[in-house]
């Protein structure tokens, strides 16, 4: 059976950078964009080479995906066809287009996103059998009442926003709305599953779609309209619900969430710095003895 695990590093351009949570920054605070861009380039030797020894460690292929042609011509076309569409939305659907590409040659994948941080020797596949479902991690906890939402308790991208947005999407396709908040930062899959999602074969549907959904008040009011966007993992979810797509539910240890908690517990094997605070994972890295 063919393995393989990727993972994929745009640096986007400064003026192409979207300021996303304005509202919700303190004094002095420097926009979550502009602190991911400077700790990636801080830190891209070493998140490549850890990525490359785990791969190494457990004998599976590695390939790395970076700002190439391939990219660029996905770019431009998504932006011409959609231009309402930012950058960062379009490296994330790219991710997936490689996802469903990859499918085409590989029995088994293993996406990491490249702020993800390996900290163990364990071999994913051997613990997850990919063959009960696509393995991802649910983000519903996070989700916040209704009653609760002002444009100061969250983002665009706010696993609350993304929770509605997918609520609404599937409302309009008449699909039961119930959902679960997907994040994408880890995927494990089989070809199987991959071509079962369907991702990007309504894609022009789904895109308008979303779009429409961010002036319609019909289903849920402004103040839950307001922070509809086109992002991947609402769409993510949707196709999940809508193909019927098998999904496993990866635990803490193989994605663990580091974001406003400054600690990693011993378990982790794979840590996702949303924080992008990288000294503390290779802090625990050390600490493992690799």
């Amino acid at each position: 059976m063919s393995k393989v695990i990727y993972s994929l590093y745009i640096d986007i351009p400064e003026d192409e950078l979207d300021i996303f949570d304005k509202d919700i920054l303190k004094s002095k605070e420097i926009p979550t964009n502009i602190n991911t861009k400077k700790q990636f380039k801080d830190n891209y030797f070493k998140l490549l080479a850890n990525k490359k020894w785990y791969a190494e460690s457990i004998g599976v292929e590695f390939k790395m995906f970076e700002y190439d042609e391939d990219f660029k011509n996905f770019k431009i076309r998504l932006q011409t066809r959609y231009p309402f569409i930012t950058t960062y939305n379009v490296v994330n659907f790219y991710k997936l287009k490689l996802l469903c590409e990859l499918a085409n040659h590989y029995d088994e994948i293993l996406y990491l996103d490249f702020d993800v941080v390996c900290l163990t020797k364990d071999n994913f596949f051997d613990n997850w059998n990919l063959d009960k479902g696509i393995a991802v991690f649910d983000n519903t906890y996070k989700v916040n009442t209704m009653e609760s939402i002002t444009k100061h308790t969250q983002t665009i991208r706010s696993p609350t926003s993304k929770y509605y947005n997918t609520q609404a999407m599937l409302i309009d396709k008449n699909l039961s709305p119930k959902n679960k908040v997907i994040n994408t930062g880890i995927i494990g899959a089989n070809k199987e599953h991959i071509n079962k999602l369907k991702y990007f074969d309504d894609f022009d549907d789904d895109i308008k779609t979303m779009k429409d959904l961010t002036t319609n008040y019909d289903i849920f009011p402004k103040k839950i309209v307001d922070f509809f966007g086109y992002d991947n993992e609402t769409l993510f979810s949707v196709k999940l619900n809508e193909h019927n797509v098998p999904v496993q539910w990866l635990d803490n240890q193989w994605h663990y969430f580091f974001d406003k908690a400054w600690y990693i517990p011993k378990i982790t094997k794979f840590v996702h710095c949303i924080n992008k605070e990288f000294d503390v994972a290779w802090d625990r890295y050390e600490k493992n003895n690799f």
